[in-house]
């Protein structure tokens, strides 16, 4: 495989989807090597395949806002790779929403399932309706509507969607309603993310930013490290980064910014029940604003325009939006000291940012380990619908803490340098991509 030739064919195909195009070289450079090393993935032409969904399906989602008027939104859902699994992958809601975020999200969903240990493939989904500002009557009706395009693509041994940027139990809630409506079945494996009095699991809304604290705390061990003690930035208010919020605090670390589009909270003693409570209250109030933390806890402070980047800490998790923590941000950074930086949204670092930090020797992980854990617990959550069962917390816990050990053990192994350090962005990539290509070429040319 030569990546330039690869890629400059991908590119006359997908003109202009830069994030995509983005995510597929990042891979396409760390498994180079190992892919070469065999010869039957060339003959089967892996990559090409693998690179290119299996299918994208696009609808018009139209619906009425409470003052009478009809709306139109777009659709989406890309459907990756199936090659060990059912399509998995979450629903975003968000303005920026775009075919080619949703095909470089669903390509990266295909290798971070695979390193789940899990049997699941890869997808992406979602629309450029903006939760921002809506009341609940016009979520759910949006909600109503897009289920209505989506319903029959979907299933418990076909493609099992969960929530995202924008999608929460709220909204996974309103689609379930009315998949159930519509198929006349109460199957309630064809979404996770579900409230726990119909299907749902205990862990899954932190679960994310659980599982990015067990492989942080990994991480930091294995290169003779505590986070106990730490200082920690944290962008993001919502599930994800509650969830990194709370259990950074149970490990001993302090948690000291959280951030949204508005600017930044400094938040120097820590983090409380109460706060890590009220994030949670600031997400619902779907006015995307940080800012009313400082005016609830006097002890916090409140800058706007400022990213979370800006505030000295040990250890930065991005926990927002893809491509949010830009090469300047890295800099500045490492000029305040930080020397771990693990991505807990999907593609949290531009690629500016990854080789800085990189270059500079400190501690990185890209998102498809990191933020393994919500989808692992989406997978344990799959189990437990198949078997009608309902596990402990602790359980749940218990499995996703072991799931994300071995997640980085498989970084490990196919990222330790001669030097002995570990580069985890190409350990992540070979060792997920090495599970998905071996099924495929079982599976024949299909």
């Amino acid at each position: 495989m030569n990546v330039n030739n690869v890629m400059a064919d991908l590119e006359r195909k997908h003109p202009g989807e830069s994030e995509y195009l983005q995510a597929v070289r990042e891979v396409l450079e760390s498994i180079e090597e190992v892919y070469n090393e065999h010869p039957e993935f060339e003959k089967a032409k892996i990559v090409e395949r693998m690179v290119e969904p299996d299918r994208i399906i696009t609808f018009r989602v139209t619906w009425v806002d409470d003052s009478g008027e009809i709306q139109t939104n777009i659709g989406y859902r890309v459907q990756f790779n199936s090659a060990i699994g059912p399509y998995k992958g979450g629903i975003r809601f968000h303005a920026a929403v775009n075919p080619s975020m949703l095909k470089f999200l669903g390509f990266e969903q295909t290798f971070k399932n695979a390193l789940t240990t899990l049997p699941m493939g890869g997808a992406k989904g979602g629309s450029d309706f903006s939760p921002k500002g809506k009341s609940d009557a016009e979520i759910m009706r949006f909600c109503q509507a897009f289920m209505l395009e989506l319903w029959q693509n979907i299933g418990p041994d076909t493609d099992v969607p969960a929530g995202d940027v924008g999608v929460g139990g709220r909204e996974i809630g309103y689609m379930y309603g009315m998949y159930k409506k519509l198929a006349r079945e109460y199957n309630t494996g064809v979404l996770t993310g579900k409230g726990l009095t119909w299907g749902g699991s205990l862990v899954r809304p932190e679960a994310t930013g659980f599982g990015a604290l067990y492989f942080t705390e990994h991480m930091l061990h294995q290169a003779g490290k505590s986070i106990e003690g730490k200082t920690v930035a944290i962008s993001g208010f919502g599930n994800v980064a509650w969830g990194a919020a709370t259990k950074a605090t149970e490990l001993g670390a302090k948690v000291i910014a959280i951030s949204g589009p508005d600017g930044v909270i400094y938040n120097p003693n820590g983090m409380t029940p109460e706060k890590i409570e009220y994030m949670l209250e600031l997400r619902a109030s779907n006015r995307d604003i940080v800012a009313p933390f400082a005016e609830r806890f006097p002890d916090a402070t409140f800058t706007a325009g400022k990213k979370a980047w800006s505030v000295k800490c040990d250890i930065a998790l991005p926990c927002a939006f893809q491509n949010e923590l830009t090469g300047d941000d890295a800099k500045e950074l490492l000029a305040s000291g930080t020397w771990c930086v693990a991505e807990v949204s999907n593609m949290g670092c531009t690629p500016e940012a990854i080789e800085t930090f990189q270059k500079a020797g400190i501690l990185f992980a890209p998102g498809k380990a990191v933020n393994a854990g919500g989808v692992a617990t989406s997978g344990l959550e799959m189990t437990q619908n198949a078997q009608h069962l309902s596990w402990a917390a602790e359980e749940v816990d218990a499995k996703l803490h072991y799931i994300m050990s071995q997640i980085h053990s498989a970084c490990v192994r196919y990222g330790e340098q001669p030097d002995g350090r570990i580069n985890y962005v190409k350990g992540a990539n070979i060792a997920g991509f090495m599970k998905v290509a071996q099924a495929m070429l079982e599976q024949g040319v299909v």
